[in-house]
């Protein structure tokens, strides 16, 4: 008995017209042979056949990218649509503004010029902040002779 794999979700099947391609696929890939083919045909005798060649491509890509990207389902000009909708059109609104209280006591500190806290009396008296080590102090080395 044969077996066929069904995918679950039947929604997500697109139907493939030519060469295994949809109807999108086949208009953008016709798109860009329409625009590539006579510019390489215009420029090979111009500038050669390798660059015109590859200059072609460089053309033609931009329409195979639109031919074949997809996003959960959406098409490259759907999401760039979804995408300059949020961020420019209908920019979301904050609807709660935090205080900062941090930041009042700071500016208060600096204009009142009030112990700010970072220093305490025994980190002004011995240099070192509150359980930490002293350090060393650096011993100069005898010379012989």
């Amino acid at each position: 008995m044969a077996y066929v794999p069904v995918p679950k979700d039947l929604t997500r099947v697109k139907t493939k017209i030519a060469l295994n391609l949809t109807k999108r696929q086949l208009i953008f890939f016709g798109l860009a042979a329409l625009v590539g083919v006579p510019f390489y045909l215009g420029t090979r005798k111009l500038i050669g056949a390798d660059i015109a060649a590859i200059m072609m491509v460089m053309i033609m890509l931009p329409f195979f990218f639109l031919a074949m990207y997809e996003k959960d389902g959406l098409p490259f000009e759907k999401v760039m649509g979804n995408m300059i909708r949020q961020k420019f059109i209908n920019p979301p609104v904050r609807a709660y503004k935090t205080e900062n209280f941090y930041h009042e006591i700071d500016s208060l500190v600096k204009k009142e010029g009030l112990p700010d806290g970072k220093e305490d009396k025994k980190t002004k008296a011995t240099g070192v902040a509150s359980g930490g080590r002293k350090k060393k102090p650096k011993r100069k080395k005898k010379r012989k002779g």
